[in-house]
């Protein structure tokens, strides 16, 4: 056999082999880009394909804010007292909004007191059956609309001035809106001024000033008069002898040097001056600073301002802040309860001014006081803490104020100020 033909049949037994081992072989699947990942090489697809823009950045989130508490409708309450022989007002009802708002409005009535014509849809409260304390109305208004409301109330014996607050208040009745208040007056009569309490802090410390300013004056005419003061100078020294007609001509007169105090003499004399200002100034203040009692009922003793007391719905004026008390509920029950108060606060003074929840008090009939529960307070206000900024010059709140009581009793008296220091006013909450 020749040798090509040889070669020929050797390489087609190859190329059988070669068959019959791939069919024999299950076929393998094709290799993926995970999987070429996994194994370090490249896929022949990545490696060909082009390159790609990298993606946007992802979006920066949004940090998250506070909820903000619901803005109060533009609500706002007036009160006046009518000019009849009984005690009567006129209760308008504003609203400014362009909604309509659904409020009640209460109308404090002191004790011993009670209403003998309502308008309509107004009614008397009688807690437990007792005596009325109040007089309520449900009232839907319709926006940028005026609702009156009037009462007419039993006189007193002795036809003394009646003071009747009242406020709108959210639907609950626990959110006030807005207050106002108004002292009915027999005609011919004058209202009583709230009682006060002169600070002796005050009233000492323009004379104090004043007997230091009178020292500084002596002090100052004494050292002028001493200079300007001459030696005296012998006759004879100055003229010729007796018998002369004046004028006489001009004659040569001894120099002499113009005296001066010594400074030994100036020193101690202005540093007892001064010694004796710092000292009356020093124990005055003492003696003030020690008459600041803050545990006793009530707190005695300031620095700025006059104690004034009064009752509800009566405006009253300590250093800074004018005070008005609207009304005063507390929680039945026994055990730790909230009474609420309703306070109005405007800022009188020129500039921004803060105030504390810890020196606002509530005096319980056994003596003992409690203050402001800040928690709570800040829950009826809807979240908003009443106390960490302090209020602009002329600006008024109308806001509830919570005490939390432990017991039956009921706090009798509040004590309300805008400063340690401050005189602050005292209300009587019966």
């Amino acid at each position: 056999m020749p040798a090509s033909t040889r070669h020929h049949r050797a390489l087609a037994a190859i190329v059988h082999c070669v068959g019959f081992l791939t069919a024999a072989v299950p076929a393998l699947p094709a290799l993926t880009t995970a999987d070429a990942a996994a194994a370090g090489r490249p896929h022949p697809a990545a490696a060909t394909a082009e390159p790609t823009m990298p993606s946007a950045p992802p979006a920066v989130p949004t940090p998250t804010r506070v909820a903000s508490p619901v803005p109060k409708p533009k609500v706002s309450v007036m009160v006046a007292p009518a000019s009849t022989p009984q005690p009567g007002y006129r209760i308008e009802v504003r609203n400014a909004g362009n909604a309509p708002v659904d409020t009640t409005v209460r109308q404090e009535l002191p004790q011993g007191v009670s209403a003998t014509a309502i308008s309509d849809g107004g009614r008397q409260v009688r807690p437990g059956g007792s005596a009325a304390t109040e007089v309520t109305w449900r009232v839907k208004l319709p926006p940028r609309s005026t609702t009156t409301l009037d009462t007419t109330l039993t006189s007193t014996a002795a036809q003394q001035p009646v003071t009747a607050p009242a406020c709108a208040f959210a639907v609950d009745g626990r959110q006030p809106y807005d207050c106002a208040t108004a002292t009915w007056t027999a005609p011919g009569a004058t209202a009583a001024a709230p009682s006060t309490q002169t600070s002796g802090w005050r009233g000492q410390v323009p004379a104090l000033l004043a007997g230091a300013a009178v020292l500084l004056a002596l002090a100052v005419v004494g050292f002028v008069t001493w200079r300007r003061r001459r030696p005296p100078v012998a006759a004879a020294l100055a003229s010729d002898g007796p018998g002369r007609i004046y004028p006489r001509p001009a004659a040569p007169r001894p120099t002499t040097r113009r005296r001066t105090p010594p400074v030994w003499l100036i020193v101690p004399v202005a540093a007892t001056v001064l010694a004796a200002t710092l000292g009356t100034a020093a124990w005055t203040a003492t003696r003030r600073v020690s008459a600041i009692d803050t545990d006793s009922q009530p707190t005695n003793g300031a620095w700025k301002g006059s104690g004034v007391s009064g009752g509800l719905g009566v405006p009253l004026r300590e250093d800074a802040f004018e005070f008005t008390v609207y009304r005063m509920t507390c929680d039945p029950g026994q055990g730790a309860r909230q009474c609420q108060a309703t306070v109005g606060v405007r800022n009188l003074a020129p500039e921004h001014h803060s105030w504390h929840g810890k020196l606002q008090r509530a005096y319980l009939a056994n003596g003992n006081w409690v203050t402001t529960d800040e928690q709570a307070t800040r829950r009826a206000n809807q979240g908003r803490d009443v106390f960490a900024e302090p209020m602009a010059a002329g600006s008024r709140l109308v806001l509830p104020l919570v005490f939390t009581v432990n017991g039956d009793e009921a706090p009798q008296r509040l004590e309300l100020r805008s400063g340690v220091f401050s005189a602050g006013v005292r209300v009587d909450v019966p």
